[in-house]
């Protein structure tokens, strides 16, 4: 056995040596290396091939092993083809460099900045909640591994508080946190004996410590804390102690911020030299292995030159936004349920998450309030009482963790429901949309998905409650995310609509989908007079295709572009200007990305004038892209848009000055005519 891990160190370091060598001669493309973390290959000999694996980017030994564990994989070249970003590399396809593989439950993550801890801690969650995917057996473990100074950041760290809180309710959490621990992060030194302060004596977290330079009590020692995390499916967290050979990266020159002595010293604690030590020590003839790996790496690092790249943008986009139309309506219509009574926007939410918890067992709705409250506005009011808390559950307060918990119970089958509270508790959390649900389909040429549907109440407009953390309305962040899916209903029959259309993508092309929630429409009845029930409507409407808008009349003189809270004041405007003679058509986006440009086109053109109703703000906001999609379509009509102000959203009466208004609308429709 140490023979062969052995050897998977090897492989791992020539490996490095390898994508060193192709970089200086412009051939490769990354060379972040594992020297001195190969002890890591300990790890995989710890655990079964079928323990799903989220690694740091210094796992390469890991990598190795694992994948030679598991019949006709190929590591060697593996890793080769992503550093030169072949095509045929067998999991991103040439569109990074990364660790993955299905075939050995190697799940691929960047981990630059410890953003997959989040969703290992999600799928820790899963695996042994009722109805998640046979791909795991009933008693796997997740192992995630970092680095020492990702441990320090605060997604790293509200992970592992998550996976604590929610062993301590007895829920069941087996996840095996890994620290590489180096003792440094690019050029910055971490303070001696900073991971074992920070959480060897965390109540609820068991911790265990190896040296990583010892094989053999790393093997014993990984062995214990994944026989430990089996059997009592709690967290655990090991210190891996290691050093870092060859400096940060191919690039980086170590002696312009460390000394030659600790340069030296760690020099002579490579793990490599250790084993060998102990192998020659038993009369292992290590100099013929070595000479056969370095053989074997060399002979493929010539090999894979011969491999194309991706040739066009449409290859490199193909896994983002895959797209079965005809499937996702089919879907949306099979879960939808006949519901004649007109209601509001908020009742509307509740009914369409309500038939899909009924149709789809995997359905989880969860996030802060949402259980036993109902949501602060009472969109999911009594959820939880129909379909238990298994499915309708309360999280603690971290964005960053519901959004991991999502994409984690993704992998395991789900199909995650989250809402985020208000569109300012986001941002904080962005990331994991932006650089791990997103980029998961990316990496992995669509053989991980994290289909899942986001909640996010949002806008402005809330009267009596709210300033800046309660009203906002930055989505700039969200429409830059390639592949996202944002939606955005004014009406009750278009929420429930959108909403199962999302449900559907998510479940037929694992879409990542965001359904962002005017605040200020939850419960409003009227349009046009009080009383009148104007902006009631019955759910009945089962789908909306992806990029659809809505119009609303035929007006010949001008069209109103618009969404979510300005749709009602576009059409009280189009009704006033009618009365002047001046006909004017509605047009509702529904969809902000991708935008509906063949209906915005239509309607445009019908008129030859196109007044934007942005509700966002005015840099970054919604109407940039509008008015850039007509003239990128040929529009030559007059164009003009109105918005909200470049600020964030004050508190009481302020607001007004800021955000659009309805006579600010028709100033300008009539302006422009």
């Amino acid at each position: 056995m140490l023979t062969a891990l052995f050897e998977s160190q090897l492989t791992s370091r020539h490996l490095d040596f390898a994508a060193r060598r192709l970089g200086a001669e412009k051939r490769g493309f990354y060379s972040i290396g594992s020297a001195g973390h190969e002890g890591n290959a300990a790890l995989a000999e710890a655990t079964r091939t079928t323990d799903p694996a989220l690694l740091h980017y210094r796992s390469g030994a890991f990598y190795v092993h694992r994948c030679r564990k598991v019949p006709d994989l190929d590591p060697i070249r593996d890793v080769l083809l992503g550093v030169v970003a072949a095509k045929s590399e067998p999991i991103a396809g040439g569109r990074h460099k990364v660790f993955g593989r299905a075939e050995a439950a190697i799940i691929p993550q960047t981990s630059t900045i410890a953003s997959h801890l989040p969703r290992a801690v999600g799928l820790a969650f899963a695996l042994n909640r009722p109805g998640a995917h046979p791909e795991w057996p009933a008693d796997a473990l997740v192992l995630c591994t970092f680095g020492d100074a990702s441990a320090n950041q605060s997604t790293a760290t509200g992970a592992i508080n998550t996976a604590i809180h929610t062993a301590h309710q007895n829920i069941s959490m087996p996840i095996l946190f890994v620290c590489e621990d180096n003792g440094i992060g690019l050029s910055v030194p971490t303070p001696p004996g900073w991971i074992r302060t920070a959480y060897a004596t965390r109540p609820g977290l068991r911790w265990f410590e190896a040296d990583g330079t010892d094989l053999e009590d790393t093997l014993a020692t990984a062995s214990t804390a994944t026989d430990w995390v089996r059997e009592h499916r709690k967290p655990a967290f090991l210190r891996l102690r290691t050093v870092r050979l060859l400096g940060h990266a191919g690039s980086d020159v170590e002696s312009g911020y460390r000394s030659p002595a600790q340069i030296t010293a760690d020099a002579a604690r490579d793990p490599l030299l250790a084993t060998a030590r102990l192998l020659a020590s038993r009369g292992v003839d290590v100099l013929a292995l070595h000479d056969r790996v370095h053989g074997a790496v060399t002979m493929a690092a010539t090999d894979v030159l011969t491999e194309v790249q991706l040739g066009s943008a449409a290859e490199v986009v193909a896994p983002l936004a895959p797209a079965h139309p005809d499937a996702v309506r089919a879907e949306a219509e099979r879960t939808a349920t006949a519901h004649e009574t007109p209601l509001t926007l908020a009742a509307a939410i509740n009914h369409t998450l309500a038939e899909a918890l009924a149709a789809d067992p995997a359905v989880l709705v969860f996030g802060e309030d949402v259980a036993r409250k109902g949501g602060v506005y009472g969109v999911t009011k009594n959820l939880r009482t129909r379909f238990g808390p298994r499915r309708v559950f309360d999280t603690l307060l971290d964005e960053q963790s519901i959004l991991g918990t999502a994409l984690g119970a993704a992998l395991a089958g789900f199909l995650p429901v989250p809402e985020i509270q208000y569109l300012a508790y986001l941002h904080n959390a962005a990331d994991q949309l932006r650089g791990e649900a997103a980029t998961l389909p990316f990496f992995s040429r669509g053989r991980y998905r994290n289909g899942t549907v986001v909640r996010v109440a949002g806008y402005g407009y809330q009267k009596g409650f709210g300033g800046h953390f309660h009203n906002d309305n930055a989505v700039a962040a969200l429409r830059d995310i390639p592949g996202l899916v944002l939606a955005s209903p004014a009406r009750a029959d278009d929420a429930a609509a959108l909403l199962r259309t999302c449900l559907a993508a998510a479940r037929v092309d694992g879409r990542v989908c965001v359904l962002l929630e005017p605040i200020a429409l939850y419960h409003t009845r009227d349009l046009h007079e009080p009383g009148d029930e104007g902006w009631l409507a019955a759910p009945d409407s089962a789908h909306v295709p992806i990029g659809g808008a809505r119009e609303y009349g035929t007006g010949a003189d001008l069209t109103l572009v618009c969404f979510a809270n300005t749709v009602p004041m576009c059409l009280r405007v189009a009704r006033r200007l009618a009365a002047d003679g001046i006909g004017a058509r509605v047009l509702d986006l529904r969809w902000l990305t991708p935008l509906p440009v063949a209906d915005l086109l239509r309607a445009a053109r019908a008129t030859g004038r196109v007044l934007v109703a942005d509700e966002t703000r005015r840099s970054g906001g919604v109407s940039e892209s509008v008015l850039t999609a007509l003239l990128d379509g040929g529009f030559t009509g007059r164009m003009a848009r109105v918005t909200s102000a470049d600020s964030f959203v004050p508190l009481g009466p302020a607001a007004a000055h800021v955000l659009l208004d309805e006579a600010t609308i028709e100033r300008a429709a009539r302006d422009l005519l």
